[in-house]
């Protein structure tokens, strides 16, 4: 079965946005595909008339510092993502989330702006961007705009950007200064799915022994990657302490949106592993957040 039509390798940002437009039928950009293309042969996606390639894009495949912000391309593999210094520097979070995407071979090829234009909930990268508050660069043909993570998101697998009129370029990450420190696990099934049955992205920002202010990221936890804001706001400002774990605990159950899954985890497994989650991502943080 065919698959798609036609395949275009754009080497420009103008070439992949018109390419969008002028195809005749369906069309997708493709980075790595690991996603995408399993997608379509397992018949969970229909068939796309055009594929425009974005690797050869040179805005896409940079992973840099511009002035006061990290900026990571979209098309940039996640393996080149885990082995820069750059990454372990500013977004410790980040660098141990791609290492966990996949194995070697498909973090070879996979990357970060397709693992987020999946638009699962608990994608690794995109719980990780979350909790570092990323923005978007996304092109269009009236140009480039700056989106906050939370709004690049409709619902399980559905994108908010325009299949055929925008490109998700890259993101800008703040840069790491002293008090900063952030961190990311997942609870995995041994085999079988791919997919985390609980992940948590934490950073913070402390005064002393204070937290300044922080952020929590969880999936899956609702039908898009989801901010524990209520969580957040029992810890900010307060001294780092266990029973201001157990408050953020408490509010964090009340706010996020677990479920029963029957190929992962139940309801009560996952509120008791995001027990586990947040203390231990929350202590890792804060330990990587003394101030220099």
């Amino acid at each position: 079965m065919t698959i798609w039509k036609n395949y275009c390798l754009a080497k420009s940002l103008p070439e992949a946005l018109q390419a969008l437009a002028d195809a005749p039928g369906p069309a997708r950009l493709i980075a790595g595909g690991t996603d995408l293309l399993l997608d379509l042969q397992q018949g969970r996606h229909p068939p796309v008339h055009t594929l425009v390639d974005v690797t050869r894009i040179p805005e896409m495949t940079i992973l840099e510092i511009r002035q006061d912000r990290l900026f990571v391309g979209g098309a940039v593999p996640l393996n080149q993502v885990v082995d820069s210094p750059l990454i372990q520097q500013h977004a410790q979070a980040l660098y141990e989330a791609a290492s966990l995407i996949g194995g070697p071979q498909v973090r070879n090829t996979a990357t970060l702006g397709g693992n987020v234009a999946h638009a699962l909930p608990a994608g690794d990268g995109t719980i990780a961007l979350l909790a570092l508050e990323a923005m978007a660069e996304v092109a269009s043909q009236q140009g480039c705009r700056s989106v906050p993570m939370r709004e690049l998101f409709l619902g399980p697998g559905r994108s908010a950007l325009q299949e055929r009129g925008e490109v998700l370029v890259g993101f800008y990450l703040p840069l790491h200064k002293p008090g900063y420190g952030s961190a990311f696990q997942r609870i995995m099934r041994p085999q079988g799915v791919a997919i985390a049955i609980l992940n948590m992205a934490v950073w913070v920002y402390r005064e002393g022994d204070r937290i300044a202010d922080l952020r929590i990221a969880v999936g899956p936890s609702g039908p898009m990657p989801f901010r524990a804001l209520a969580a957040e706001q029992s810890l900010r400002s307060q001294p780092f302490s266990q029973s201001g774990i157990e408050r953020a605990l408490e509010a964090l159950l009340g706010e996020a949106r677990f479920r029963t899954s029957p190929h992962r985890a139940t309801v009560v497994y996952r509120q008791e592993m995001a027990r586990v989650l947040l203390e231990d991502t929350l202590q890792t943080a804060w330990q990587r957040s003394v101030e220099e």
